[in-house]
């Protein structure tokens, strides 16, 4: 009987102490409470707690990635759409993470889609395509400021993908065909005007020197009789004919 009693008493002593006994990760921090009211946060490491007076909740303090849910939205310019984002945040205050709010993971990934869908109807389309990393700064700031009291830092927000209606895809793809034809039409007058300047330059040049016109003509000539050509027709300079008859005089 003695020896039933010793045994008892020492699987007594040996379950207190290993529930008095607490190991917590580099990365994790444990939040002590005694008989309800809280002490602290403790850790890494390990440390003790008084059985059945003390209670201890652990806390990860790496980076959680939070996916928000793709959320309906009608931009400034009545667009509709459905968006989704990510959102990237660790704990700095384990005490706040804990006592402030009763699920800091729940209440963020709330605060992000309302925020989400508050920033995002506030821009326009094009705003939205164009310029998401300042989209993506604002809503950082912003859920940051509303998760701060819960001792939570959010590092990062990344919109990730915009759906857009199928007829707003189409109407896009035609506005982007136009600027195209638009841009090639610039560009082709744009180079004739260029070439029309040249011929205008070239051809003041050569008024002003008679041998020019006869050198280019003699050009002209070699260029046409290197091609297939069965007949051509030369013309020949009125001063060349003029000398001609002057001669024979």
């Amino acid at each position: 009987m003695a020896f039933f009693e010793f045994a008892l008493l020492a699987f007594v002593i040996v379950a207190l102490l290993s529930s008095a006994i607490r190991i917590v990760r580099e990365y994790e921090r444990g939040v002590v409470f005694r008989l309800g009211r809280l002490i602290g946060a403790k850790g890494p490491g390990l440390f003790f707690l008084i059985p059945v007076v003390d209670r201890m909740v652990k806390v990860d303090l790496r980076t959680v990635t939070l996916d928000v849910p793709s959320q309906e939205i009608i931009t400034k310019d009545n667009v509709p759409s459905r968006v989704n984002a990510v959102v990237y945040f660790r704990i700095v205050n384990p005490e706040n993470a804990i006592v402030q709010v009763e699920n800091y993971f729940n209440a963020t990934s709330l605060i992000a889609q309302t925020t989400l869908r508050s920033i995002l109807g506030m821009s326009e389309l094009d705003e939205l395509l164009a310029e998401r990393e300042k989209i993506n700064t604002k809503l950082q700031k912003v859920i940051d400021e509303q998760t701060d009291p819960w001792g939570i830092k959010v590092t990062t927000v990344e919109v990730k993908d915009v759906e857009l209606p199928e007829n707003m895809k189409r109407a896009m793809a035609r506005q982007a065909e136009a600027e195209r034809e638009r841009r090639a039409k610039v560009i082709a007058a744009l180079g004739e005007s260029q070439a029309a300047e040249k011929l205008a330059e070239a051809a003041e040049i050569i008024g002003k020197h008679p041998a020019a016109i006869q050198l280019r003509f003699l050009q002209t000539v070699t260029e046409a009789a290197s091609e297939k050509a069965s007949t051509f027709v030369i013309p020949i300079p009125i001063d060349i004919l003029q000398a001609l008859m002057k001669k024979k005089d």
